[in-house]
Order: C-alpha cells, then sequence, then structure tokens
C-alpha cells in the first residue's frame, strides 16, 4: 500500500467525487472495507476525505491535487510522529479560537494553528475541517498553500512564534 497509496488516494477521491456529484450526499456507504483500511493505513478517518470531496463538488476548491498534498503531509506525520498509532484525542468545535482572534495582527491564525496541529495529529471532531473556506481565505491572503502551513506547523512544534514568522515570510514576498 505504499508504494502507490497516491495513487489508491485519487482513484478513491475521484470515485467519492463522482457518487457526491451523482446526488449521494451521504459519505457513509461511499467506503468499502478495504477503502476503510486504507484511510486507516494513512491516519485519515472517512469524514476527512468527503469534506474534501464535498468542498470540490460544490466550489471546485480545494483541488484534488491540494487535497492529495495535505494527505501526503498528514499521512508523513502519522507515520513518523506517530508511529502510525491513532490518537484517542478529539478537538470540539467549541475548543478552537474564535475566528475573529488574532496573533500578531493576523486574524484567524490561532484558530488555523490549532486546527493545523489537529490535522496533522488526526484529532479534529467530524465538524472541523482543516482547508475550510475561512482556512482558505486565510491562505490565500497570506500566500501560503495548505499543505505548506502544515509542513511549517510540524516544523514549529509549539512554537507559535516560529508559525508567526512563517506566515510573514511568505506573506512579505
Amino acid at each position: 500500500m505504499n508504494y502507490q497509496w497516491d495513487s489508491t488516494f485519487v482513484k478513491l477521491f475521484e470515485r467519492c467525487l463522482e457518487r457526491y456529484r451523482s446526488g449521494d450526499g451521504d459519505f457513509n456507504g461511499y467506503y468499502t472495507e478495504d477503502d476503510l483500511a486504507f484511510l486507516k493505513s494513512i491516519g485519515y478517518k472517512p469524514r476527512e476525505l468527503f469534506d474534501f470531496v464535498e468542498d470540490l463538488g460544490e466550489g471546485g476548491v480545494p483541488t484534488l491535487t491540494t487535497a492529495l498534498m495535505i494527505a501526503s503531509v498528514r499521512r508523513d506525520y502519522f507515520h513518523v510522529m506517530m508511529k502510525g498509532e491513532a490518537s484517542s484525542h478529539e478537538i470540539k468545535p467549541d475548543e478552537l479560537p474564535r475566528k475573529e482572534e488574532g496573533l500578531e495582527g493576523y486574524v484567524w491564525l490561532p484558530r488555523i494553528i490549532m486546527k493545523a496541529r489537529g490535522k496533522l495529529r488526526g484529532e479534529l471532531d467530524p465538524d472541523i475541517m482543516f482547508c475550510c473556506g475561512g482556512d482558505r481565505r486565510f491562505l490565500s491572503n497570506n500566500d501560503i498553500a495548505p499543505a505548506d502551513f502544515l509542513r511549517a506547523v510540524w516544523s514549529a512544534g509549539d512554537d507559535d512564534s516560529n508559525i508567526v514568522k512563517f506566515v510573514k515570510s511568505q506573506a512579505n514576498r
């Protein structure tokens, strides 16, 4: 499953997108046992994939390429940092910083940092999506690819000042 995991992801994504576009919005029926085993092997939950399928199906963003790049960072973190063991912790929507909260002048930054850390660890509640519309707006306004932001958060560890430096460096290019 490792050598061509990306091809497996793309095929699964495209199959789910086709099903979604045909009018089937209940992702619970999208996956076979093999699909679920594959998602588990990359540290993904069924709803995580569906959120990207739904957003692409409704608004054309984020793209399949963006979804694959985000999944790649998550998969790497899952295997390298978490040694393939899923976390039992789950971040609930009411635990996220408020949308209007800022850090060093960047509104939304505290929220997206928490979501990125949760995405890396696979700890987001099913009702929280990393790379939702608000996240995409923040990332676009600061010229940051979503997967690059995840890598920067991974690299920064618990040091938010390094994330701020990264955001500033990207926004000022």
